[in-house]
């Protein structure tokens, strides 16, 4: 007999949809998979016919054909197991499968029967929904995953008999609690033997993420920025980069606070919007880091990788192509410590990700694109043991110097919008009883400034923030009078500017009249955004290299 059931497979951060198809005939024994498939996808067979066995359904000797359909899509994963599993069912005349026709499945089984949560089921939920599908099958671990995608049925099962039991008509379960728009919400489930779905459908919040308030989200981090004493340059630096989406350089001498700093920019973020939040947990769904308690990352991630990261790490890749770091800290902050210590191939990496916002990994099996709109934060000292300029207790030699900097070249800085520097903090400022403003109070402030932003790029029908800005945007919304121009142009003869840092300071500068609620960009906000990368003037003096500058 003959059997055709629905899945979704993954490419990138993107689904699409998979017809699996399984014939079953006379003639020699033998389980046969056809199509481009991974070595774990075709493993599955044996892990099947086991599954099948243990779950007391006694399967005759026969010859099991299983077709993947679109076959010149390469398959990946174990999701695949449960669609096989209901194909093969439905083949040896135990349920019709014509009656599933709006029905997907994806899930692992073991080999006794049991369904295990696969990677993915967020992205790969709205694929189905998005391709036709009412309703989904998974296994009861990524139940509350996939109902994140409204206006489908979602079904978690424990076993393959379960399964069977709603394929056959016989399924119902008065302990079993579906988890609709809200993992929080509890329901007693109806019979479904009409296939139609009773679930009610509740609108959460949307003014947080779903399922986390924003004292939970702010809590996520443990950390706030009352925690940080002096500094104000630096802390004013890192509402500004906040405020307009800037990346943002630090550099100073070892134990000024520029890590506490680093760590403490998500809390003054805004909080994520539904949508957001949903792009960035397919992210990490992908990676299997999503908990089954809250199916929804829900605040914004801080990714800082160690300076010995593999490239394939940092920006994705391995046999089955994940998202990398940068990938992963899209949507929140990358922070990267002791910048210089990296490998000069992998900071490379960060050109494409941080102007076109997505990064493309190309490897043989094929180019997959995932998004990296986050903010760059980097941390550095002037040398290797951290002290200089201050040369009574720097001994690094001039050749120790270069070859700490020379790691950073000057397009990588020219795409970093802000460079400040830390000073050492007094023993007054360190033991002050004056409390810093909260996190709170700060991204209270940075939520007004992202307002203005927002209604200003509404026209061009997407959001976007002052980072982000492209030569149009800038050309249009960044126009100075005359004195403004008189003054940018004297700055950028006098540093030999070029044009990328240009357009990077009138971006800063817009951030800043915006946090003023100015109008128009003034030569105070221009002559504080100049300042806000005075930093570069010391590390690439006018016309000098890296190796030039010491």
């Amino acid at each position: 007999m003959f059997a055709k059931i629905k899945t979704a497979g993954l490419r990138g951060i993107e689904g699409f949809m998979v017809e699996v198809e399984a014939d079953m005939q006379t003639g020699l024994p033998g389980f046969y998979l056809t199509g481009a498939l991974s070595s774990e996808t075709r493993e599955a067979q044996y892990r099947i016919m086991n599954a099948i066995k243990n779950s007391g359904i006694r399967m005759e000797p026969r010859k099991i054909t299983v077709n993947f359909s679109p076959a010149a899509l390469r398959k990946d994963g174990t999701s695949y197991d449960l669609p096989i599993a209901v194909a093969v069912l439905c083949a040896m005349g135990l349920a019709d499968y014509k009656e599933f026709e709006h029905t997907a499945f994806f899930g692992e089984t073991g080999l006794d029967g049991s369904l295990k949560p696969v990677r993915g089921a967020l992205p790969m939920a709205f694929t189905c929904r998005e391709n036709g599908a009412t309703r989904v099958i998974v296994p009861k671990g990524n139940e509350a995953e996939a109902a994140l995608a409204e206006g489908i049925e979602v079904i978690g099962c424990r076993d393959i008999p379960e399964v069977l039991s709603i394929l056959n008509g016989s399924w119902s379960s008065r302990d079993h609690r579906s988890i609709c728009t809200s993992w929080e919400e509890e329901c007693d489930p109806p019979e479904r033997r009409s296939g139609v779905s009773a679930f009610p459908k509740r609108t959460p919040d949307r003014s947080t993420s779903e399922g986390w308030s924003a004292e939970e989200a702010a809590g996520a981090y443990r950390v706030d920025f009352s925690e940080v004493h002096g500094q104000e340059y630096l802390k004013r630096a890192a509402e500004v980069a906040v405020s307009g989406g800037h990346n943002f350089l630090m550099s100073g001498p070892a134990g000024t606070g520029k890590s506490m700093i680093a760590k403490r920019m998500p809390t003054i973020m805004p909080d994520l919007g539904r949508d957001e939040d949903i792009e960035i947990s397919k992210i990490y769904s992908i990676c299997g880091l999503l908990s089954e308690d809250r199916p929804l990352l829900g605040h914004r991630p801080f990714r800082s990788p160690h300076h010995g990261i593999s490239e394939a790490a940092f920006a994705g890749g391995g046999n089955m192509v994940m998202p990398g770091e940068i990938s992963l800290a899209s949507g929140g902050i990358l922070f990267l410590d002791e910048l210089p210590l990296f490998q000069r191939n992998t900071l490379e990496m960060l050109r494409q990700p941080l102007e076109d916002k997505r990064i493309t990994v190309t490897r043989m099996k094929g180019s997959y694109t995932y998004p990296a709109d986050f903010i760059l934060v980097g941390a550095m000292n002037n040398c290797p043991c951290g002290h200089f300029p201050d040369r009574s207790r720097c001994h690094c030699t001039k050749a120790q110097i270069r070859a700490y900097m020379g790691r950073l070249s000057k397009p990588l800085l020219e795409r970093i919008d802000i460079c400040a520097e830390a000073r050492p903090v007094g023993y007054g400022e360190l033991t002050g009883t004056v409390s810093s403003e909260t996190s709170a109070v700060i991204r209270k402030r940075v939520e007004e400034t992202r307002l203005i932003q927002e209604e200003r790029f509404s026209t061009l029908g997407r959001s976007a923030c002052n980072g982000q800005m492209g030569i149009r945007e800038v050309e249009h919304y960044c126009r100075l009078g005359k004195e403004e121009t008189d003054f940018m142009r004297e700055i950028y003869q006098m540093r030999g500017l070029s044009g990328r840092t240009y357009h990077k300071i009138l971006k800063v500068a817009r951030t800043i009249a915006d946090m003023s609620k100015s109008d128009n960009i003034g030569i105070s906000h221009l002559a504080e955004a100049v300042e806000l990368r005075s930093m570069e003037d010391s590390l690439f003096p006018a016309g000098a290299s890296a190796k030039e500058a010491f």
